[in-house]
């Protein structure tokens, strides 16, 4: 797996992170499917512990991966991809002020069987402040946990 990842980056098809929390493994975030020309697209796939979710660590994961895409990289666009039923990763991209772009159904074949995913999407024009900026404006002072 690692060896696959190195490979991807290595090609510029995609930017593995791991995500920390306190010094500890919290969880893990790809930028993948990396398009250049005049598409300059990638989307983004995260997990986190459950231990720290709902700490806001994925959404401030997600938030620096996307400005490092649109404002180093030179993506232009970034989609993330979500099982209707995955409520918490669908509060991630709320939270950061994705939007809904519609039903792909049947889109990734997964535990046996082809599964419908929701589309979420950004643009760099979106967010000229940056992602993370504008979501720390928006988000609540007090923490869920």
């Amino acid at each position: 797996m690692v060896r696959h990842l190195r490979a991807e980056a290595h090609a510029g098809r995609m930017l593995p992170f791991v995500v920390e929390h306190r010094g500890r493994l919290a969880g893990q975030l790809t930028v993948a499917g990396i398009t250049w020309g005049s598409m300059c697209s990638g989307h983004v796939g995260y997990w986190v512990d459950e231990a720290v979710a709902g700490r806001g660590v994925i959404p401030t994961a997600v938030a620096l991966a996307v400005d490092h895409c649109f404002r180093s990289v030179g993506l232009h666009r970034i989609e993330v991809c979500i099982r209707p039923e995955n409520l918490p990763s669908r509060r991630v991209v709320e939270k950061l002020g994705f939007r809904e772009e519609g039903l792909r159904p049947r889109y990734l074949h997964i535990d046996g069987a082809w599964r419908d995913h929701l589309v979420f999407a950004l643009t760099a024009e979106e967010v000229p402040e940056g992602l993370l900026n504008r979501w720390r404006r928006e988000k609540p002072s007090t923490p869920h946990k």
